[in-house]
């Protein structure tokens, strides 16, 4: 996230959907080597139905195009601070969809890490107004997306890689579709090699996210790949306050720690539930 946001912002290539269509191509072309030495995992007996494919497609799509859009709009800290509804969100759809429910001291436990992150992101907070409704846009495809993906490959036991190879290609059709949402002046964009070794390394950077992303959600839970992500936030904070001399203020240090400390007590909450 961090590198895409250099490549926004200090590369000059203003254009998140097509950015995203670079990444994804990559990322085809990767697994496509994979399968091509057999190294990529074979699919399950099970096949995606076509209507599950496009679904998969589609919300993928959405999910990921909108959400660089939200980081070109916004700052980090507004884009953290609106991931925080995704848990909530995420907490419903299971109920509605599957009729599972979470214990109190989890829901606790996620509400200290809502806060924490919260309070760790709040110095770094720029409301823009378009910025905001995209954000807003992209947190429920975002929520149904970490759905789906853990769902099938707990269920029906597919691998990441394998769920990765099949649903890209439809992915790319649809972020295709979407290209007319970045802002004009992609063709007059100066190519060079400094700006092509950038958004390549990003797109590399990106598929190792994707695939890392995938595993969690099939090792996992939707709701627990979220904790992870913002756990995730506070380690980069702290880290950069410690390791290199960053002083993002005592605010977001306290709130760092607040939501580090309930990922600790979510952490300690599922570990009890696997041992009983």
């Amino acid at each position: 996230m961090i590198l895409l946001n250099q490549v926004l912002e200090n590369v000059g290539f203003q254009f998140p959907v097509c950015l995203t269509v670079i990444h994804y191509a990559v990322s085809w072309a990767l697994m496509a080597s994979l399968k091509f030495f057999s190294i990529l995992p074979a699919s399950p007996s099970s096949e995606l139905a076509p209507l599950s494919l496009f679904t998969f497609g589609f919300v993928n799509s959405v999910s990921t195009g909108l959400a660089n859009v939200s980081l070109k709009y916004n700052s980090v800290g507004f884009y953290q601070m609106a991931k925080i509804a995704i848990t909530p969100l995420i907490v419903l759809a299971e109920f509605i969809w599957y009729k599972k429910r979470i214990a109190f001291s989890k829901v606790v436990a996620l509400t200290v890490v809502s806060v924490g992150v919260a309070v760790a992101t709040v110095t770094d907070l720029q409301f823009i107004f378009l910025g905001a409704c995209v954000a807003m846009a992209w947190i429920i495809p975002s929520a149904v997306n970490r759905i789906l993906w853990s769902n099938v490959q707990q269920q029906q036991k597919w691998t990441a890689l394998a769920l990765m190879w099949k649903t890209k290609p439809i992915t790319l059709v649809f972020l295709v579709f979407m290209i007319p949402l970045d802002p004009p002046g992609l063709l007059a964009f100066h190519w060079s090699f400094g700006s092509i070794s950038a958004i390549l390394m990003s797109a590399f950077l990106g598929f190792l996210l994707q695939w890392s992303s995938a595993l969690t959600l099939g090792a996992t839970s939707a709701i627990s790949s979220v904790v992870l992500g913002q756990f995730k936030t506070g380690v980069i904070l702290l880290g950069n306050y410690y390791l290199f001399g960053s002083n993002p203020g005592t605010t977001s240090i306290f709130g760092a720690f607040i939501a580090i400390g309930g990922m600790s007590f979510y952490i300690y909450l599922n570990i009890r539930a696997m041992k009983r």
